[in-house]
């Protein structure tokens, strides 16, 4: 029992329910809606193949950043680690790779190569990514933060590019529903994007003590924590003035609902996100941050679901 709790913590299971969620309210709740008439092949064979590709490559990610963190998690958080503690290195790497070729295998099940190869290739990227990310990326100054909000938006990306082909016939016949649906891919992903990068620095902020032992080279480091926290602060006000100019558009449409839950549990916390940071300055206030973080980006994706209730 201890072995498999150290596992499921191994592959942190938490973030692993956020990508099932994030991908099945996107399949239901934007393109259910955008095309009505797919509603009963939502959660198609093709869909459940792709969700467990995602899944399977998050969890591979996580595996191997924690085999090449050993050192850095022992300053920052002894008590969590699992690698060469509970599990050995062996079964840890056996593992990374095991779930990385599943990942690769469902991608490729999922959809016919010869005209869905860029997900094969770009789920492919992804795996490749999050090793030099583990092994290098992430000790570099921005690089590490950029790629991790990337891979993140991904999870929403991959779903639109299943529906359409890198073909030319594909691309150019433009309607109003696939406009829309690429509207609303963008909105998402851009605030994935967006969230995760300020959450990636916030977590370097709180991470700082071990990182600077072992060389890092993370923005806290090399810019200080001033410079660092107006960096988040700028992301901050630009998701909110983003979201505040997207509520006009939304009450234009009539959509009291949406506008409130978004004002209440996405812009607020934000703008509390905000002011806390200025007043931050020990590691339990910047995990405490983070985790606010992560509540705003499970509050942002919960909004998919007011697509079902508006034409």
């Amino acid at each position: 029992m201890k072995l498999i709790a150290a596992f499921l913590r191994l592959i942190r299971w938490p973030n692993l329910v956020f990508i099932v969620l994030t991908q099945c309210l996107f399949e239901w709740a934007i393109y259910g809606r955008v095309y009505p008439s797919s509603n009963l092949t939502a959660f198609s064979n093709t869909f459940i193949q792709l969700l467990i590709a995602s899944v399977f490559i998050a969890a591979a990610g996580y595996i191997i950043n924690d085999y090449f963190d050993q050192n850095i998690d022992q300053v920052n958080k002894p008590e969590k680690m699992v690698v060469n503690v509970i599990i050995n290195r062996r079964w840890v790497i056996f593992w990374h790779m095991t779930l990385s070729l599943a990942g690769l295998f469902f991608t490729a099940l999922a959809l016919p190569i010869n005209q869905y190869w860029h997900l094969v290739l770009g789920n492919l990227a992804a795996i490749l990514l999050l090793w030099l990310y583990s092994t290098n990326f992430k000790k570099q100054l921005l690089i590490g933060n950029v790629l991790i909000s990337f891979l993140t938006a991904w999870v929403i990306l991959i779903l639109f590019f299943a529906k359409y082909p890198l073909v030319m016939h594909e691309m150019l016949g433009l309607d109003h529903d696939k406009v829309r649906f690429f509207r609303l891919t963008i909105l998402y992903a851009a605030f994935a994007f967006i969230i995760s990068l300020v959450r990636e620095v916030v977590k370097d902020m709180e991470d700082m003590e071990g990182d600077q032992k072992y060389g890092c080279r993370t923005m806290p480091i090399v810019w200080g924590i001033r410079a660092t926290k107006v960096f988040v602060a700028v992301w901050l006000v630009v998701l909110i003035a983003a979201l505040l100019i997207l509520q006009f558009y939304v009450l234009g449409l009539g959509w009291w609902h949406s506008a409130l839950y978004c004002l209440l549990f996405i812009i607020m916390p934000l703008a509390v996100i905000a002011h806390k940071l200025y007043k931050a300055h020990t590691i339990k206030e910047y995990h405490r941050l983070s985790t606010l973080i992560k509540w705003v980006m499970f509050t942002g994706i919960l909004s998919m679901v007011f697509f079902q209730f508006y034409d």
